[in-house]
């Protein structure tokens, strides 16, 4: 494991995916001073997730060609500078055209990065998991540094938001340039192994098993604080703790499952994690008052990231010839799913209650788990050259 190669590029981590929470983060901004609509509002959020999500893969097949490093610092810069065009933008379509434009950066550092971190972290699942909460510690940050920077009507202070990215490209210039010709690049060619065949067939059941995890995590994201406050009676405060417990609860459930993926096996932490999902979404259905529902919650968002950094490494050795793809796919495509499908369970909410849709999703969630117990491992495929490309 190369600890300092995998502190960066989690740094890294945590300031895309500060870009990535900064969109939702500041809409109500802009509700606020331009007078977005609520379909107005829609649409920037389909400009910002749903174009990454597809063209994803893409940067990754684009990166699997030559492991092309310069990706990582290229995408969040250009997520950052997204942000801060949109922030500054005069007009609605300009707008639309910047956060379009971060989302593509943010598409494009995903791939490269994922694959950058595997390497350095070796055969570790805990280093995988280490990277992935990077995301959702950045991610969580967001809200206050919008609020610092662009409250009360300034959102022509944007430009400040593009300050965590400068640093991040400036101490990746400083932390990651090698002279021509290293011997650490040198001897990872060198030893480069023959990589074995794509598993087609076995990736595909795996992206089918994350569909069936992201529609219920996008539903129970979405509906949970008002499950809290209007069928359960809860106050308002509690309301925004149940969606603050779930976020932190998922961070920990990243790390606790790449610990369990170290001592016991990947498909271990895969296989508890959706066995588990199933009683603790049950008894947050069920749970007749909302300190109770918090529980769950907390034990729903733990159950539910024990198998994600277990998930993304299987993926990458399904397909050792296109890591970054495999990675593109599962990170970008397959959970986009579940937001695609948001509407769907809104109007059925809307039509049968709310206890009614997370009752719905936890069916969906118990196809997912079948799935996932015939899920297989794979030896460990990793490819150093993508550590000394990056």
């Amino acid at each position: 494991m190369n600890k300092k190669r995998l502190g960066l590029l989690t740094g890294t981590h945590a300031v895309n995916d500060l870009y990535q929470g900064l969109v939702p983060a500041l809409l109500p901004f802009m509700v606020l001073e331009r007078g977005y609509s609520y379909a107005a509002v829609s649409g920037l959020m389909l400009a910002a997730t749903g174009l990454s999500s597809v063209v994803q893969p893409l940067f990754g097949a684009y990166a699997d060609r030559a492991h092309r490093g310069w990706l990582v610092p290229t995408g969040f810069l250009v997520a950052a500078f997204g942000v801060v065009l949109a922030g500054m933008a005069a007009t609605y379509q300009a707008t639309w055209l910047a956060i379009a434009l971060s989302g593509l950066g943010i598409a494009a550092y995903h791939p490269p990065a994922t694959v950058a971190a595997r390497a350095a972290g070796g055969a570790s699942q805990k280093a995988m998991s280490v990277f992935s909460v990077g995301g959702t510690i950045g991610a969580s940050f967001a809200p206050l540094l919008a609020a610092l920077a662009v409250g009360g009507g300034a959102l022509s202070r944007s430009y400040l938001l593009g300050i965590p990215a400068l640093l991040m490209a400036l101490l990746w210039l400083v932390a990651a340039a090698r002279p021509a010709g290293a011997p650490g690049a040198a001897a990872a060619r060198r030893a480069r192994p023959a990589l074995a065949n794509n598993n087609w067939r076995a990736f595909s059941l795996l992206v089918a098993v994350i569909v069936g995890w992201s529609i219920p995590y996008v539903t129970v994201l979405s509906m949970l604080s008002l499950h809290v406050t209007r069928d359960l009676g809860g106050s308002a405060f509690l309301g925004g703790a149940v969606l603050t417990a779930f976020t932190a609860a998922g961070a920990a459930g990243t790390l606790l499952g790449g610990w369990l993926g170290d001592r016991l096996g990947r498909m271990t932490a895969i296989r508890t994690g959706y066995v588990l999902m199933l009683p603790m979404l049950g008894g947050l259905v069920l749970a007749p008052t909302a300190p109770l529902a918090l529980v769950f919650t907390v034990l729903l968002g733990m159950a539910m990231f024990l198998p994600f950094s277990a998930q993304v490494t299987l993926s990458q050795d399904y397909l050792p010839r296109n890591p970054a793809m495999a990675s593109g796919i599962t990170l970008g495509l397959a959970l986009s799913v579940g937001g695609l499908a948001s509407p769907l369970f809104g109007m059925l909410s809307d039509a049968r209650g709310l206890g009614f849709t997370l009752a719905t999703v936890l069916g969906v969630l118990c196809v997912a788990a079948l799935l996932a117990l015939r899920l297989r491992d794979r030896p460990a495929q990793i490819d150093e050259q993508a550590l000394a490309a990056a």
